[in-house]
């Protein structure tokens, strides 16, 4: 059951057979299960997935468009102490990026001060129409997801900003119910951190950048529909929050104000929540053949008739070019030093990083600066002869396209696979909350590459989730 010893920092173990402290607790339990019987509760959970249908739509495969995302049932463990970093330092990059979004819709200061290109403005997530419109509170990111990986004791790193519509916190909420129903004796062994008010969290934020006067704003989701990758996530957080989960029939604009069809009539909306991209919102703004928006939707939200969360053209800001600049960012916009600093990054655009890339491609991974899902990008060590040339003629016929960095020795936590417990790579996401305070719930979506050797943990890419505990000792502040 102990990890092999590899070049990777394993999270549980420090050696073949010496369990670290944190997880003692854990290990100690865990050694006097059958192994049998965990398996039999990863085909219970599999099974009471199905039901609740817990499906993730994968749009190409021919064998179909949903699938189970694996759920695995050992946890990932984090020390209060470990919490604390990653969560003020998620708080503080989620800051920056919102003044930074303020600002280049604004007085476009850090352009000034030469800390980002003007090409900025040129990029296709940049919405020149958002120029010089005041969003509640100056929040364009009211729900961020922050990728974190961890390379060694006290190390992590930020990978990825997810600002547009980040996906994932339904796991992070279901992977823990189901947890508790599977191991409640776990449960009253440790002091585990709550996750389940994060609905009311969201709820209680979005509720805040209503427009000034609004008492009792109404709150509604906006789903692209159930044809979406990500709509059992909508579903289930319009269910948690107790709000509505509308598609863009259901609403309409008169008079410069958004309402909501119901059976006893037109409802006013306040907030929207909404779960699809900026092309797609309103046809005569946007993309003219879309019909999932709400034509004239993009009007009343200039005019401050509604609030959109998140708000239109945050696409600019976690653009992987412009992850880069965060780091800079925090220092110009909070006078602060990075508590999470960023994964070493190449910039293609310089001519010297562009040609030690191209000289060091299968030592590296590269990245389509507005890929996503483990899609549009070179794993250098596990690619073939083949696909490193490919990649190279992609990267020199657009070199402003892509980012490199290294390969990193991304931790490991035990993972039930097919021939027993081995380790497995990981990856963390918390989701900050901006809106009268910025904050998060202390837990995340945890990410697990179940393939041997693979260092990719999305979903799409054959990924499954853990639950993520995080614990706390009496001597330790309190956990928000």
């Amino acid at each position: 059951m102990a990890s092999q010893v590899k070049s990777f920092f394993d999270e549980m173990y420090t050696s073949e057979t010496d369990v670290r402290a944190l997880y003692a607790n854990y290990a100690n339990w865990l050694k006097n299960v059958p192994p049998e019987q965990l398996e039999s509760k990863r085909k219970e959970a599999e099974l009471l997935f199905r039901r609740v249908g817990i499906t993730f739509n994968v749009y190409g495969e021919d064998a179909g468009t949903e699938r189970l995302i694996p759920f695995d049932v050992i946890p990932r463990l984090l020390s209060g102490k470990e919490w604390q970093v990653l969560s003020k330092g998620a708080i503080q990059r989620v800051r920056a990026l919102n003044m930074f979004l303020e600002d280049i819709y604004h007085g476009r200061e850090i352009i000034k001060a030469g800390i980002v290109s003007e090409e900025i403005l040129k990029h296709d997530q940049y919405r020149p129409e958002m120029f010089g419109v005041d969003v509640p509170a100056g929040i364009y990111a009211h729900i961020a997801g922050i990728d974190i990986v961890r390379t060694g004791e006290n190390q992590f790193y930020v990978l990825e900003d997810n600002l547009r519509t980040p996906s994932g916190v339904s796991y992070m909420l279901e992977d823990r119910k189901m947890m508790m129903r599977l191991f409640p004796e776990l449960f009253r062994r440790y002091a585990i951190a709550p996750v389940e008010h994060y609905p009311q969290v969201l709820k209680d934020n979005l509720r805040a950048v209503a427009q000034k006067g609004v008492k009792d704003p109404t709150v509604v989701l906006l789903t692209p529909g159930a044809y979406n990758s990500a709509y059992f996530e909508h579903a289930f957080l319009a269910q948690q929050m107790g709000v509505e989960l509308v598609e863009g029939q259901d609403l309409f604009v008169r008079n410069n104000a958004v309402y909501m069809r119901t059976t006893d009539g037109p409802k006013r909306v306040d907030v929207i929540y909404r779960r699809l991209d900026d092309d797609y919102i309103d046809p005569l703004a946007f993309n003219p053949d879309s019909m999932l928006g709400v034509p004239g939707l993009f009007s009343v939200y200039r005019n401050g008739g509604v609030t959109l969360a998140n708000a239109v053209g945050t696409g600019v800001a976690d653009d992987k070019s412009t992850y880069i600049r965060v780091p800079e960012m925090i220092k110009f916009y909070l006078g602060e030093a990075p508590i999470l600093e960023n994964v070493p990054t190449y910039e293609l655009t310089k001519s010297d990083d562009l040609a030690y890339v191209l000289a060091h491609l299968a030592e590296l991974v590269v990245k389509e600066v507005q890929g996503s899902g483990g899609y549009g990008m070179l794993v250098g060590p596990a690619a073939s002869q083949k696909e490193i040339a490919d990649f190279r003629d992609r990267i020199l016929a657009d070199p402003s396209n892509y980012i490199a960095q290294p390969t990193l020795a991304l931790s490991t936590c035990p993972t039930l696979v097919e021939k027993g417990i081995a380790p497995r790579h990981v990856d963390l996401r918390p989701f900050v909350l901006s809106g009268e305070t910025v904050t998060l719930v202390p837990g995340a979506l945890c990410r697990v590459a179940m393939r041997e050797g693979s260092l990719v943990v999305n979903s799409s890419q054959g990924g499954g989730t853990k639950d993520t505990w995080v614990l706390q000792d009496h001597d330790e502040e309190a956990i928000c």
